[in-house]
């Protein structure tokens, strides 16, 4: 009788501690318990950024992620990292996501669990408006000084190139070099050329002229994580809803939504 009791007993330990196996092994289950889910961004108009006197996070990515935080039930925190280091974070638990504006680079791929693409993009050049003219090609880029973000797509974009740049924490620095005089030029996501540069912008004597790629967004999460899933269902019940394409009228890429 001692024998089977003692044997339910290491059956029930063995259960319970599948059980919170399970648990820690589930990343949806983790944000839930401790009822928050930290995205990791930069500041990108028009996916996360802050108005002029305001501390509120907004943009189309900002504001997408709330509604998913809201379909989770948990609240959510922005947290500004340094892109280069995105992996990193993320597999430290300093941060549960990646949500800002993120190209889907094989590297990407390799180094974090990705959503289904959501969003079409490309890397531009930007010049200022009155020497434009001159640099329609990529042949015609050569001898240019660049600015980029680090670790980010537009960086990787020149060095396929074989074209210097200077390294800089975000795609808005990048901007500041070219506008400054610092730099000759820049690259960055066509979607945030669109919303900072040419008239009625912040950058009214800047233009973008060559693209040099094309490109799909994405959010990452740790390896194997279950919120991709949970991701991938919110988005196609909110692109059917209609929330998406609301959203993304209001910050002007409605045109870059990909269908679902």
């Amino acid at each position: 009788m001692k024998k089977i009791l003692a044997l339910a007993l290491c059956l029930m330990m063995a259960l319970s501690l599948a059980a919170c196996g399970e648990s820690s092994d589930s990343d949806l289950a983790y944000v839930k318990e401790k009822g928050t889910l930290v995205v990791g961004m930069t500041d990108f108009a028009p996916m996360d950024y802050k108005e002029e006197g305001s501390d509120e996070w907004i943009g189309f990515d900002a504001d997408m992620a709330r509604a998913f935080g809201e379909d989770l039930g948990v609240d959510v925190e922005f947290v500004e990292i340094n892109w280069d280091n995105k992996a990193m974070e993320l597999q430290t638990k300093a941060i549960d996501v990646v949500w800002n504006g993120m190209t889907l680079t094989e590297e990407v791929k390799s180094l974090m669990s990705c959503s289904e693409p959501y969003c079409l993009n490309g890397q531009v050049v930007v010049v200022a408006a009155d020497v434009a003219d001159q640099y329609q090609t990529t042949e015609s880029l050569s001898g240019l000084s660049f600015a980029a973000e680090n670790g980010s797509a537009g960086a990787e974009q020149l060095e396929a190139l074989g074209l210097d740049y200077i390294a800089v924490d975000t795609q808005a620095k990048a901007l500041m070099e070219v506008a400054s005089g610092a730099s000759d030029a820049c690259v960055i996501d066509l979607l945030m050329a669109g919303a900072m540069i040419g008239e009625g912008t912040s950058y009214p004597d800047l233009t973008y002229t060559v693209q040099l790629n094309s490109e799909e967004y994405g959010v990452g999460f740790r390896q194997e994580s279950d919120l991709v899933d949970a991701f991938n269902t919110f988005w196609k019940e909110a692109y059917d809803a209609g929330t998406v394409m609301e959203t993304a009228k209001v910050y002007g890429v409605q045109e870059s939504i990909i269908e679902k």
